[in-house]
């Protein structure tokens, strides 16, 4: 994250928060251009949207003709897309992508900056789906301020994006969240400021009228709102997002998996997944994070939903604190097994690391870790303890 800070006329810092993404090269990771399928400009009465869904919405089909690849819609006519504008990413975010801890005594007017992308990904090896996610990952850029800081933002919708976006922060008192205000259709941007009057951790998603689809489609990230006096320091801070995706499964690994609107009505989902992809964080994927025995971890959880319960869990270890649903006002609880956040809403976590090992996050609602892909692993490297664990040799 690159920051820029100058003073004002009223001694209040102003900082630029470039939030983005760092691509990561996937062969099988594919990013395309899109046409434009202009949404809804506001937030809709449940009702009659809800049973229009489903024949209003299709999922995007990429074909492959004349070497050149399209994106299709079943409401437009084709628009081909060359070779050279597809180009491997990681749709799963970085869950040591952490901004830095905060270290001021005054209050600034922050800049954040988020563009709507919509982007072919991979669910898991052979399924790919039709993401849509602010700054190409899932869960969204983490954003982190302080209380009494205003937040200046401005929401970008990519002229390649099929549809329209907006942002709903749970930190901001106005109407929607902002969400009223930051209604974007493809090419356009919106600018909002809101001042953060409350500490803890907050969701923010979008909130157009289809906002479960969206959010189910990786529309959702967190914002930190650190108390005056900052948080204890820790040795390492990890961020991670819970989502369910609500798809059929994919005539090939060529084509998308359509999105089910009667499954996501029902509330059940083909894969519920941490940081947007299937055991996405774990030795066989993208890697397990690097910690040592007797170090302390703090993570940041946001739960998208949008429709379970998480019943977040660290295999091989317990969190030392908790803050139920994210509240800094109010003191941790300690020592628990095993957490609920409920969807859209957030945690903060904290572990001790007693011994060498290997951590697993998981849902214990626990055919979701079992089945459907919600794993993360922390490997916790050094010498053995036995007067805590000892494997007996028979």
């Amino acid at each position: 994250m690159e920051q820029h800070v100058k003073e004002s006329p009223e001694k209040e810092k102003t900082i630029t928060d470039h939030v983005g993404q760092k691509p990561i090269s996937r062969s099988r990771f594919l990013t395309t251009a899109g046409i434009i399928l202009a949404g809804s400009a506001g937030l809709a009465t449940a009702g009659e949207a809800f049973r229009q869904w489903p024949r209003r919405h299709r999922p995007v089909q990429p074909h492959q003709s004349g070497g050149q690849a399209s994106v299709k819609n079943s409401s437009q006519d084709m628009m081909p897309v060359t070779q050279s504008l597809l180009k491997p990413v990681r749709v799963s975010a970085d869950p040591a992508n952490v901004p830095l801890p905060i270290h001021r005594s005054v209050p600034v007017t922050q800049k954040v900056r988020l563009e709507a992308k919509e982007i072919i990904g991979e669910i898991t090896d052979g399924v790919l789906f039709h993401y849509m996610t602010f700054n190409g990952q899932v869960p969204a850029p983490m954003i982190r301020v302080r209380e009494g800081d205003t937040v200046d933002l401005t929401l970008t919708d990519n002229t390649h994006s099929q549809q329209s976006h907006s942002v709903d922060f749970h930190s901001c008192f106005g109407t929607g969240g902002g969400a009223a205000y930051t209604t974007v259709s493809p090419g356009q941007s919106k600018h909002i400021r809101f001042k953060v009057m409350n500490p803890g951790a907050f969701i923010y998603h979008c909130a157009v009228h289809d906002l479960d689809y969206h959010i189910s489609s990786g529309m959702f990230g967190l914002i930190l709102v650190e108390p005056k006096e900052g948080l204890a320091p820790v040795d390492h801070e990890f961020y991670f997002g819970q989502n369910e995706i609500y798809v059929d499964d994919p005539q090939d690994k060529n084509t998308p998996a359509v999105f089910n609107f009667d499954n996501m009505i029902a509330e059940k989902p083909k894969y519920v997944v941490l940081n947007g992809e299937f055991n996405a964080i774990t030795a066989g994927k993208y890697g397990a994070l690097k910690v040592r025995e007797g170090e302390t971890v703090r993570i940041f959880f946001v739960n998208g939903g949008p429709n379970l319960i998480s019943s977040f869990h660290p295999i091989g270890n317990i969190w030392n604190k908790f803050w139920l649903q994210g509240s800094l006002t109010n003191p941790p609880f300690t020592m628990m097994q095993t957490v609920q956040v409920n969807p859209g809403s957030c945690a903060i976590l904290e572990m001790q690391l007693p011994v060498p090992e290997v951590i697993r996050l998981a849902d214990h609602s626990i055919t979701r870790t079992a089945r459907q892909g919600l794993l993360a692993e922390i490997e916790v490297s050094g010498s053995p303890v036995p007067d805590i664990f000892e494997p007996v040799k028979s």
